[in-house]
């Protein structure tokens, strides 16, 4: 599904259309494009996604979001997994983000929403509530996730997204919740060509990425076991997507 380029600045993308019944859209903030796709779903649901995966693109597509008006904003996605028993597509909600801006809690109302509607569908095994970590650069390597969930107190999964999109909802005075798949469980390493072909706008190009298998071709494993990871994550957010409209919770109350 391609997401559709929106008045957003160049390298930087939004998709997406104004709430049902003339009210604001929901703020799904992302930081690649089928992440986006999955979050807008076809722009009729009252829900815009942005994203990015350089942090300054990211933040002028969610400010230029947030001047057009919005009702809530959402961390909508897939993370790096931290908790040692979280296999892929598991869904983490959390009730805070730990990251370079410190602890931020989320609207407990609205997460709890959130929690409530797929603990009461067929996704109750594979939700879970805790913290969310945040990054300002990938993070790839098991050590380095077990690092990070000892030092941020237990943080079930990381991202490079939520504590942007947490700063951006405090400031506007909305209310903010966080809604990840995991895609690398916290025992996998990546390999280098996993991340090769991530563009600064959210978007994969494929040549990098043969280039890094053509360099070192034992990495090929690896890649295929993150693509069925990624396959997980991305069945798991759009089964996600499904049961938060059909319940009304992808909005806030």
């Amino acid at each position: 599904m391609t997401v559709a380029s929106g008045a957003v600045p160049a390298a930087a993308r939004a998709s997406g259309t104004s709430g049902t019944n003339g009210t604001l859209p929901v703020i799904a903030v992302t930081g690649m494009a089928f992440e986006a796709s999955i979050a807008a779903g076809k722009g009729a649901d009252g829900i815009a996604a942005v994203y990015a995966a350089r942090a300054d693109l990211l933040e002028r597509a969610l400010v230029a979001a947030l001047d057009r008006g919005a009702s809530g904003v959402i961390s909508f996605g897939t993370a790096g997994g931290l908790g040692p028993d979280l296999e892929p597509g598991t869904l983490v909600i959390a009730h805070a983000v730990d990251g370079p801006f410190g602890r931020v809690a989320c609207d407990a109302a609205w997460s709890e929403r959130i929690a409530a509607a797929l603990l009461d569908s067929p996704l109750a095994v594979q939700t879970r509530r805790g913290v969310e970590a945040a990054v300002a650069a990938p993070l790839t390597g098991a050590a380095d996730k077990a690092a990070l969930h000892q030092s941020s107190g237990g943080a079930l999964a990381v991202d490079m997204e939520s504590h942007l999109a947490a700063a951006a909802a405090a400031a506007r005075g909305l209310p903010f919740a966080i809604c990840r798949a995991v895609v690398d469980p916290a025992w996998r390493s990546l390999p280098k060509a996993a991340m090769a072909g991530l563009r600064d706008d959210g978007s994969t190009a494929v040549l990098p990425i043969l280039r890094e298998l053509a360099r070192d071709p034992l990495q090929l494993g690896g890649l295929l076991r993150v693509a069925a990871d990624a396959g997980a994550a991305r069945k798991a957010l759009t089964a996600a997507r499904r049961v938060l409209i059909a319940s009304g919770a992808f909005f806030p109350g």
